[in-house]
């Protein structure tokens, strides 16, 4: 494809992605200097579309940002009004006292919200400053410049057929350069990716960790609806088996959002994400208060969590990764977003005085000394051992020596386990098949535990059928001849949109790709234990569409 001809537009900071990331940057950018040309670009139909959070979000991010954000009008006003952990056992609950939690803990003062609507208000205080917003348009391509510099992007490529060749209604898409690009794609995004392979940004780090993120939207009985309680829980169904926890969420208008956590470091391939969640809502505590409501929304997305010792080198040449493209989720506190807002302040800062002293196409230093020794570095230095300690030694001593952990760091600013590593990646911690036991998930019942693919039409997901599979194989023979006889092929149990099938034929099990179900949460491309599969963008617009997630 390198012989097409694309039009090319002139920025003077291009950034990819419409999230809380990119739209802080965006918004910073225009406040400090209103005659900077700034663009962002979306890949979702429309900015929200594709943002999945929890979400109980800690202001401060938007406080730094915009501070008159309440007089603004802005999508948040479900404050934090009762907060509580439990430890499920398979017909009870214990309840964990708040008292021994550390004050970083505590979720008074924090605000229910979606994500997708907060970011969709984000983007109308970016255009009012002048920043041009365009959803619909995916990058697919980054642009270097001749020192090997990161200059541009290609975005808005349309039309390509099945086998990758232009279609009849083939547009080539256009190129925008900038003095800067700042990736706030996500977690795992395609282009933050390369930039990490190719400039060795996790060099001296460990691996990131991730985790998959499931959520479903429910309207209740108003008699069981209690605006403002936030509900978190460990345990049961997960056991042994693997690390994580859920999260019910009673925001307004008798709606609650339903989360459940699997962390991707589990060993058993034979264990079903999707269906964990399904189970875990017929736990009596839970299935009394969605008993008579209806689910109206489902969603997934892979979440980072590997923390302080996870976060690459942020800035190469002429860009910086943002947000969850760098990995800023405090996984205890179960928060990210207001360090994505942060990171996106800062990065802005950054651009600006380098442009400012007639700078371009080289590193935001700047940037990466105030991430991580600013407050988005505190926020996750203080919590670094957490994740760690729970992927040694489990759910019970992780809680209690976590607890120490945050305390000691909360009042002396010291750990005296240091700063503990993590071990393997999620993809080399699968374990194979035959030394672990089956799972028997019991059948969904059509009221509150559904099949993946009933589910996943209350994504409103759409993908044009005739352009090529955006999840690609590095291998093609891989899921069959090296993933099905030693891992059980576990892409057809971690992928929460039955994305993956392996289909019996008359000569064999053959492997198949629904591309069109993919819901975007890039769990395949961290969890295969082959490393097969690359997530890749499909052509813009494509993907979830996301109401009020």
């Amino acid at each position: 494809m390198a012989e097409i001809e694309r039009e090319s537009m002139e920025y003077d900071v291009v950034i990819v992605g419409a999230g809380p990331a990119g739209l802080s940057a965006a918004i910073r950018l225009k406040q400090l200097d209103a005659d900077l040309n700034v663009v962002v670009l979306e890949k979702g139909s429309e900015v929200g579309a594709h943002i999945l959070s929890g979400a109980v979000l800690d202001p401060c991010g938007l406080d730094a940002l915009i501070p008159d954000w309440k007089e603004k009008g802005a999508p948040i006003s479900v404050e934090v009004s009762r907060d509580n952990f439990y430890v499920l056992g398979e017909a009870g609950k214990v309840r964990i006292p708040n008292w021994p939690m550390p004050p970083l803990m505590s979720n008074h003062g924090k605000y229910i919200v979606s994500m997708g609507n907060v970011c969709r208000w984000m983007a109308e205080q970016a255009e009012a400053l002048g920043v041009e917003v365009f959803p619909g348009m995916a990058c697919s391509q980054l642009v270097y410049g001749e020192s090997g510099e990161v200059t541009g992007v290609v975005a808005g490529e349309m039309g390509l057929s099945s086998d990758g060749t232009p279609g009849p209604n083939y547009e080539p898409g256009m190129e925008l350069h900038g003095k800067y690009v700042l990736l706030g794609e996500g977690v795992r995004g395609s282009l933050s990716k390369e930039v990490m392979a190719r400039y060795d940004l996790s060099n001296g780090h460990c691996p990131q960790k991730f985790g998959l993120g499931m959520k479903e939207i429910w309207e209740i009985d108003p008699a069981k609806h209690k605006e403002g309680t936030v509900t978190h829980t460990m345990g049961w169904p997960l056991g042994k088996n693997a690390g994580g926890g859920s999260f019910i969420y009673h925001l307004d208008n008798n709606q609650v959002y339903v989360g459940f956590v699997v962390h991707l470091n589990y060993q058993n391939p034979h264990l079903y994400p999707y269906m964990e969640f399904q189970r875990f809502k017929h736990h009596p505590m839970v299935a009394e208060l969605l008993k008579g409501g209806k689910r109206v929304a489902y969603g997934a997305r892979a979440i980072s969590e590997g923390g302080w010792q996870s976060i690459p080198k942020v800035v190469a040449p002429g860009v910086a990764l943002l947000g969850c493209s760098a990995g800023l989720v405090n996984v205890p506190r179960i928060k990210g977003n207001h360090n994505a807002m942060l990171s996106g302040k800062a990065a802005a800062e950054a651009a600006y005085e380098a442009i400012k002293a007639g700078r371009s196409g080289d590193e935001l230093s700047a940037y990466e000394t105030e991430l991580r020794d600013g407050p988005v570095g505190k926020d996750l230095n203080q919590v670094r051992n957490v994740k760690p300690m729970w992927s040694r030694w489990g759910m019970i001593p992780s809680l209690v020596l976590g607890g120490f952990d945050m305390w000691t760091n909360n009042l002396f600013g010291l750990s005296l386990f240091g700063t503990l590593k993590h071990g393997k990646s999620d993809a080399a911690a699968t374990g194979e098949a035959s030394k672990f036991p089956k799972i028997d998930y019991p059948k969904p019942d059509g009221v509150l535990s559904f099949d993946r693919l009933t589910n996943v039409s209350f994504s409103f997901t759409n993908h044009e059928e005739s352009q090529p599979a955006h999840l690609k194989l590095k291998d093609p023979s891989i899921p069959i001849s090296v993933n099905l006889p030693k891992y059980a092929e576990p892409a057809q149990r971690y992928c929460p949109a039955g994305v993956y099938e392996v289909i019996e034929a008359d000569d064999g099990p053959r492997f198949q790709i629904n591309f069109q179900n993919c819901v975007h949460c890039k769990t395949c491309d961290v969890k295969d234990p082959s490393q097969n599969i690359n997530w890749t963008t499909p052509q813009g617009g494509d993907g979830p569409n996301y109401p009020n997630m």
